[in-house]
């Protein structure tokens, strides 16, 4: 039996199950996702786009899903406690991939936010829901997107009207928790409408030593003259993986800020596709990756410059250690009409080992003439020169390549626009390093 067929089996025996569970709008487009998923299968190899992950091969094993949708026994406001000095936020969770609604933040949002359960949002609000959800993320084209479609239930739905500023960050947490083996799939729906800004934080956090396995399909609508700001950190544990897809629609002079921080892992698989559909929009798309022991990092992201004046700045950076893969696929697009374009892709890798592996494309497809667009990406291994200088001066040599590791990933780091979070991660980093760090540090659960 292929990898497939126990999760089309799955569907057409719990179908019912899963849309008297959810919200008529994530059904209408379920039948969709399920025959799409049906045709294009889990993404392997053979697809230029996932050459360097076979993701099929994750969903090989049983992994249990609560279709049934039972309360999971835990409140994430008891266990779950964010300790980062100065750092107020609105704290909300998902649990698996429930939003968790039986506790809110005490601290109240704009007049006109709304930030819920996505099922619950699809219920109280379908038009504004519907008008949205599923639009960016097209099934006919990605298998995990429509495998996401087919099975997600719920999710996170977040909505600023026009013109308000939600000054205080918004924190979200995932957070994986099971008995056996698991499988979760989230669907985050972000809509800002023109004038609208916000910040959001999402963590990935595993409480239990089983197998997780959590597909996640994000969808963000940014409107004109809108600012957003999205972090994300995944620090889960050896046994998870992640399969997470986003995509981005920029409006004219917009201004968003994407960075996604692996600190531990087992599998992740990120898919970022920012379309700039409107003049003047700005996308600043950074990532960082720490892997060790044989853990496996893939980024694959593509920026489309559909109209003139658009401006994209990229930067990612990997360091690798014993058997750690790492992998990113960088395309920029600019279509005919986007001239006076200016986008600026840099991938820069350390293999701190012979045994690393760094796998690395960057691309640019141009078919304008009136563009300023660069793009470059280096592999090596620590300064050797560097490092005697630091030793000749009486540091240990463990010590001068953690400080060199740490130096070069601070510039990932530097580009958040969170004081209290820039200074957590440096902290956070350079215990990662060190090896005092297994897990995040900043919560009940992994102490």
């Amino acid at each position: 039996m292929s990898v497939e067929q126990q999760y089309i089996d799955l569907f057409l025996q719990c179908e019912d199950m899963i849309c008297r569970h959810t919200a008529p709008v994530l059904n209408n487009k379920r039948t969709a996702g399920f025959n799409h998923f049906r045709e294009l299968g889990f993404p392997t190899r053979k697809l230029e786009n996932y050459k360097y992950t076979d993701i099929s091969q994750y969903f090989a094993p049983d992994f249990g899903l609560n279709l049934n949708r039972l309360d999971v026994p835990v409140n994430p406001y008891e266990v779950f406690k964010c300790d980062v000095p100065n750092m107020s936020t609105a704290l909300f969770f998902v649990v698996n991939d429930a939003f968790y609604h039986k506790e809110l933040p005490k601290s109240s949002l704009p007049e006109g936010v709304i930030m819920t359960s996505l099922k619950e949002a699809a219920l109280q609000h379908p038009e504004l829901v519907e008008k949205y959800y599923g639009q960016l993320a097209d099934t006919s084209k990605d298998g995990i997107t429509a495998f996401n479609t087919a099975f997600v239930q719920d999710g996170v739905f977040l909505y600023v009207p026009k013109n308000v500023n939600v000054e205080k960050p918004i924190q979200l947490v995932n957070i994986l928790r099971g008995d056996v083996n698991f499988m979760s799939n989230r669907r985050v729906l972000i809509v800002l409408e023109d004038g609208a800004k916000a910040c959001m934080l999402a963590c990935d956090h595993a409480m239990d030593e089983v197998d997780f396995l959590a597909t996640q399909v994000v969808e963000v609508f940014v409107g004109n003259n809108a600012a957003f700001d999205f972090y994300e950190l995944e620090e889960t544990h050896t046994q998870t993986v992640r399969a997470s897809n986003m995509y981005v629609e920029q409006k004219a002079n917009s201004n968003v800020l994407l960075n996604g921080m692996t600190l531990h892992n087992g599998a992740t698989r990120n898919t970022t596709h920012v379309s700039l559909v409107g003049e003047g929009a700005e996308i600043n798309l950074c990532g960082m990756a720490i892997g060790d022991k044989k853990q496996h990092v893939d980024n694959n992201t593509t920026i489309e410059h559909v109209v003139p004046h658009c401006t994209s700045n990229e930067l990612f950076k990997y360091v690798l250690d014993e058997s750690a893969v790492g992998a990113f696929t960088g395309m920029v697009l600019v279509k005919p009409d986007a001239q006076k374009t200016a986008s600026q892709m840099t991938n820069r890798n350390l293999c701190a080992t012979r045994e690393a592996r760094m796998y690395t494309q960057p691309q640019l497809e141009i078919y304008a003439d009136d563009v300023k667009c660069s793009h470059g990406s280096t592999i090596g291994q620590l300064d050797e020169k560097a490092l005697f200088y630091m030793r000749a001066r009486g540091i240990a040599e463990k010590e001068a390549r953690l400080l060199l590791m740490f130096a070069f990933v601070n510039e990932v780091i530097d580009k958040i626009r969170m004081e209290p979070l820039k200074d957590r991660l440096h902290i956070l980093v350079e215990k990662r390093f060190r090896g005092e760090l297994n897990k995040c540090q900043g919560c009940a659960i992994c102490k």
